[in-house]
């Protein structure tokens, strides 16, 4: 008997799971586009966005013609501080562990002094959180404009002032049609193209998925990228939209997921032609607006069989979680290099957790020692030592520490610049997990680099949850 091999996907292209994710439970699935099903070259993309916002600000009589986009000075997973005019790391907790003020990167004193009594809550409107890739232009920005504000350039002009005109700006560069159409002239310069992500769609689609196309792009941009990074790929004469039961365009997420937004059927292929819907969502149609609650009661499925896989921290899967319970598929396109870093890094990782154990052994050692000390100190106890040999051993202790602290810290910096040399890993806050990765843990059930890696395991697999360590797990 021949049996098939199973493919093994490298680490830094598996899909991990937050909560076991059967995908044959799963009867529809719903994708997003920008950064998940088309992968757009970050840097290209986002200096473009910076420059049209740039231009609106200047044109808004904002001196910022000399300002320059930055991507190493920036990662996903920050939050902007609208009080204090910086860009903050965070723990799980809200602790933050590294802070800039505009570009000036501050260090321990004055990140204790700004933050020892400050958690970063999401919640608060003072924390502004980078979960998307469309962010690095809008921080990189924001951070240079600060430095203008300090240097007395914008008189009269607060934190807070400022991040409302780059968001505005940054918002409007995104849906004109001066930069889609730059996009669209030229998409070999700004497009990922990956042959796997239509095969895995296939696979899908063969398996008796529903798959859905629902995308805040307009409809002319989205046909445009989506027949340049599809058709290519597809058999016979196949093309994109025979890959979708459903396309809806400008849902207006995260909208789209709660409020009775109307729906209308595109009726022509330029979109000049918009006629009101009120019935169910038709297989092979086109779709601008409406809301999650039509997609739910057209299909006939309940939230636990849709799966919504996009890139968007808050408005893709966060809120479909949350609102409706849909399972959950984050993409983060940054995993790539990040579980390749952690890779290469793994033997100085295992020695560094080596030298971590002895340093904690250590440490007890030194803490008995001083009780010893103090007990006889005190007389409330009969010592096992006398004072002088407790305190000649508390001096070797000390040594021995300040040996391993010594091969400790350049282990421990280089994890701390894994992937990045300013802010670190997208996912790691120091030792423990970051803010960012506590809301891909609350609400995407799993997560991958790209929509290609559904390819393998394929649409029949069940992607299974490991089991997490607690701290008194032995």
């Amino acid at each position: 008997m021949t049996r098939v091999p199973v493919p093994r996907p490298a680490p830094n292209r598996g899909i991990y799971a937050n909560r076991t994710l059967n995908l044959r439970s799963i009867r529809a699935i719903g994708y997003d586009m920008d950064y998940t099903l088309v992968h757009y070259r970050v840097t290209e993309w986002e200096e473009r966005a910076f420059a049209h916002a740039q231009t609106r600000l200047a044109a808004a009589n904002w001196p910022v013609e000399e300002l320059v986009f930055d991507p190493t000075g920036v990662i996903r997973g920050l939050a902007i501080d609208l009080e204090l005019g910086n860009l903050v790391k965070a723990t799980r907790f809200g602790y933050v562990i590294s802070a800039a003020h505009g570009t000036r990167f501050l260090d321990y004193d004055e990140i204790r002094s700004s933050y020892a009594a400050t958690f970063v809550d999401l919640a608060e409107p003072r924390f502004k959180f980078m979960n998307v890739l469309f962010s690095l232009s809008e921080a990189s920005l924001y951070a240079q404009m600060v430095d203008l504000l300090d240097s007395g350039r914008l008189p009269g002009v607060g934190y807070g002032d400022l991040y409302d005109a780059v968001r505005g700006a940054i918002n409007d560069s995104h849906q004109e049609d001066e930069l889609k159409g730059e996009i669209l002239a030229d998409p070999g310069r700004f497009v990922d193209l990956d042959p796997d992500g239509p095969l895995a769609l296939l696979d899908q689609q063969a398996a008796g998925k529903k798959l859905m196309l629902i995308t805040n792009a307009n409809w002319d941009y989205c046909r445009q990228m989506m027949a340049y990074a599809y058709d290519r790929y597809l058999p016979g004469r196949k093309t994109w939209r025979d890959l979708f039961d459903t396309v809806i365009v400008s849902a207006m997420k995260p909208s789209f997921f709660i409020d009775p937004n109307p729906l209308y059927r595109v009726v022509d292929e330029d979109a000049s032609l918009l006629q009101p819907h009120m019935g169910p969502i038709e297989q092979g149609g086109v779709f601008f607006g409406g809301t999650a609650a039509q997609v739910e009661s057209s299909l006939g499925l309940s939230g636990d069989q849709i799966l919504y896989v996009g890139d968007h921290l808050f408005g893709d899967v966060h809120i479909s979680k949350a609102y409706l319970r849909w399972r959950t598929a984050l993409i983060l396109r940054e995993l790539e290099s990040e579980v390749s870093a952690l890779m290469e890094f793994l033997p100085d990782q295992r020695r560094l957790e080596d030298l971590m154990r002895k340093k904690a052994d250590l440490e007890a050692e030194v803490g008995a020692l001083r009780v010893t000390m103090q007990r006889t100190r005190e007389g409330y106890a009969d010592p096992p030592v006398t004072m002088a040999n407790a305190g000649e051993a508390l001096d070797e202790v000390r040594r021995e520490l300040a040996e391993l602290d010594a091969a400790i810290a350049p282990l421990a910096q280089a994890a701390s610049r894994l992937r990045h040399d300013a802010w670190g890993p997208l996912m790691r806050a120091g030792l423990d997990k970051s803010l960012f990765a506590r809301q891909v843990e609350r609400y995407a059930d799993v997560y991958t680099s790209r929509v290609a890696n559904f390819l393998y395991p394929g649409p029949f697999a069940l992607l299974r949850a490991g089991r997490l360590d607690l701290p008194h797990d032995p």
